[in-house]
């Protein structure tokens, strides 16, 4: 076999060092790159750059597209409070679309011959990665030996082993995925559909047990204080509210829904930051956005998650209703406050200048000024036109 040029999307874990390793020994200018989008620590980087270069590769890079991850994709999920199923935040799935791109954009950079990467013919991020490949990458050949050779634990571990690489990668109880929109668990009481997550499956544990409050200001939709504190870094403001709401436990769940393969899959996650920030938002916009602006922006937000999740990033519709969400957002702007608990929290109010509550034609269930009595009256009995008209005509039909 020639001597290819390859990038592999490491993340240092068992599959992505087998990959690297076998298609070094193989002959292989191995180029070991590390797509991060917010959820690995400089120590883990350190480490992952130190194994890359034990495993053979040639050159190791990480490519930070954190910033990139908030822009084009968190920003607009915030505006839409995507929850896959009214509950996922969708983490991972978008993670993978621009650790991708990088990747993609990284093997053009160096005119790589191909890509590798270390998914599973089971589950989504085989389509994520090979999609993303396909559109960004054309003509560039795409690797993957665990998924192709159907590769166990066992024999990857194994084949490190023979050839001088020792790490812990001993088969776990649980696995994580953590990122800056939260951490997928996956595993253990997972697998049975009667059973739920316990404490100890958990990254995150409640160490505060008194209740506070907490108080997110948006500016047209996007976040720009916590608690007072200004924040022109998003990344950051988001971090900011994750170790608040961590602290407390909350953002547990588990989510069940269909992956794009076909069948049914369930994940654990936890996810403060995500959780409080989708339900601060949501709560303003309710006070600030008219009915049918809501209505809508529901209907596309559930599109756009559905789409992000599903490996239709690059579909030419998304920059649609991204600058459907970005319009939506422009009155979208005031101080959200949320009582937090251990496990829990609750949404008390917002403090908006926008804020259609505050309305002169009257407040409800109180007083109206906008209107007379006469003109409720005729009001009503016109909406209710259409239904005596059936009723008048269906009289057995009346419940």
């Amino acid at each position: 076999m020639s001597k290819k040029k390859i990038v592999v999307a490491f993340s240092g874990g068992l599959d992505t060092s087998y990959t690297v390793m076998r298609l070094a020994n193989e002959g292989n200018e191995v180029y070991a790159a590390c797509a991060n989008t917010g959820g690995f620590s400089p120590e883990q980087l350190k480490k992952n750059e130190e194994n890359a270069y034990k495993l053979g590769a040639k050159q190791y890079v990480t490519l930070d597209v954190t910033q990139e991850y908030y822009e084009k994709s968190l920003k607009y999920m915030i505006f839409g409070n995507v929850l896959r199923n009214n509950c996922y935040p969708i983490s991972v799935s978008s993670e993978r679309i621009f650790q991708a791109l990088a990747i993609a954009r990284y093997a053009r950079e160096i005119g790589a011959d191909a890509i590798a990467h270390g998914s599973t013919g089971a589950g989504n991020d085989q389509i994520r990665f090979d999609m993303t490949f396909l559109v960004m990458a054309p003509g560039v050949e795409i690797i993957t030996l665990t998924r192709d050779q159907a590769l166990t634990r066992k024999e990857e571990v194994d084949y490190l082993n023979a050839h001088g690489f020792t790490a812990d990668f001993a088969k776990l109880k649980y696995s994580y995925n953590v990122g800056i929109w939260g951490t997928s668990i996956c595993g253990g009481e997972i697998l049975d559909s009667a059973q739920g997550l316990p404490e100890e499956a958990y990254l995150k544990h409640v160490t505060c047990e008194q209740p506070t409050e907490l108080r997110i200001t948006f500016d047209k939709g996007e976040i720009t204080a916590v608690n007072g504190e200004s924040f022109d870094d998003k990344i950051q403001a988001i971090q900011k509210i994750e170790e608040i709401g961590a602290a407390y436990g909350i953002g547990r769940d588990c989510n069940v829904g269909d992956t794009i393969i076909g069948i049914k899959g369930r994940v654990g996650f936890e996810a403060a930051a995500p959780k409080l920030i989708i339900e601060a938002h949501r709560l303003l916009e309710k006070y600030t956005l008219s009915k049918w602006q809501q209505y809508w922006k529901d209907q596309v937000g559930n599109w756009y998650g559905m789409f992000l999740h599903e490996s239709q990033y690059l579909e030419p519709v998304m920059p649609d209703i991204e600058a459907m969400l970005t319009s939506s957002q422009r009155n979208v702007s005031g101080t959200v406050i949320l009582s937090l608990r251990p496990l829990g929290f609750e949404t008390v109010g917002v403090d908006s200048p926008n804020d259609l509550l505050k309305s002169k034609l009257g407040e409800y269930g109180e007083m109206q000024r906008g209107w007379t009595a006469d003109d409720a009256k005729g009001f009503i009995k016109v909406l209710s036109t259409p239904l005596r008209v059936y009723y008048g005509i269906h009289p057995d039909e009346k419940r």
